[in-house]
């Protein structure tokens, strides 16, 4: 089973300015994610960019880059943009890790491709694959920045919602609210794997009506009829990096563990 992570790596960031670039232990951000992958089954790993530093950076680590518009509108449409330029075919595989997730485990990377390559959903292929983990923390469940997800008995998604789903009537009543006994709750991880026939159809569909309430791309697929496989992550997926305690909480660890191996030798 061949497959290609493709990261996309834009220098905009409201709360981290510049994250992509920034150092953890020795190393920008971008070459921690992209090494990362590297450690993956991918065939390739390509680092979509607009940004001519980033894609400076990325080629001084010996990295592969793809140059992309900066007018896209969401990381889909780029996805799709490095499909068409590196000639994948309609029937191949991409896995999506954000440029900002240097931790990211590459047993979940060769997961999601795999259960794309082997997804059969009731005679019928899944065209995109993600990943959830379970939740027993009502703060996380009446999050809305916390984004939930229902799925039906064959692993296959059935809506994504920043809304407390499914919504225990009872127990989510009571005073204070409880978690209802017996019910799984999933936290979605932002992790996804597509056929590029899928990322194809993707750019000719306008917003859906979901989407825009939700402010969740991933119901556009649903909204269209297509199918997204789903299961429990193999292994726990640390945050990403979003803020300047984040960078300092992975730049500590990565320390560490570049020290506790320098220690060992």
């Amino acid at each position: 089973m061949a497959f290609t992570v493709i990261i996309p790596a834009r220098l905009g960031s409201q709360r981290l300015p510049g994250k992509v670039l920034l150092d953890i232990a020795g190393k920008p951000m971008i070459q921690r994610v992209y090494e990362q992958a590297c450690l993956s089954a991918a065939a390739r790993v390509i680092v979509a960019t607009d940004d001519a530093q980033v894609a400076t950076v990325v080629r001084a680590f010996g990295g592969q880059v793809c140059m992309t518009a900066a007018s896209h509108l969401s990381g889909t449409d780029r996805l799709q943009e490095v499909a068409v330029r590196e000639g994948l075919a309609a029937d191949a595989l991409v896995v999506n890790v954000q440029g900002d997730e240097p931790l990211m485990p590459p047993a979940v990377i060769n997961q999601l491709a795999q259960n794309l390559a082997a997804s059969n959903l009731q005679g019928r292929q899944a065209s995109m694959a993600t990943l959830y983990e379970d939740t027993t923390d009502l703060s996380d469940i009446f999050d809305p920045n916390v984004v939930k997800v229902v799925t039906d008995a064959s692993q296959r998604a059935l809506y994504f919602s920043r809304a407390p789903i499914p919504w225990a009537r009872d127990d989510f009543s009571a005073q204070p609210p409880r978690l209802p006994v017996g019910v799984t709750y999933k936290r979605h991880l932002g992790i996804y794997g597509y056929r590029v026939a899928l990322l194809h159809r993707f750019v000719t569909w306008p917003p859906a009506p979901l989407e825009l309430i939700e402010k969740l791309e991933q119901l556009r697929v649903l909204w269209h009829g297509e199918t997204i496989h789903i299961e429990a992550a193999c292994e726990p997926i640390p945050p990403g990096i979003d803020t300047a305690q984040d960078l300092a909480r992975v730049r500590e660890l990565l320390g560490r563990q570049a020290s506790e191996i320098k220690s060992s030798k």
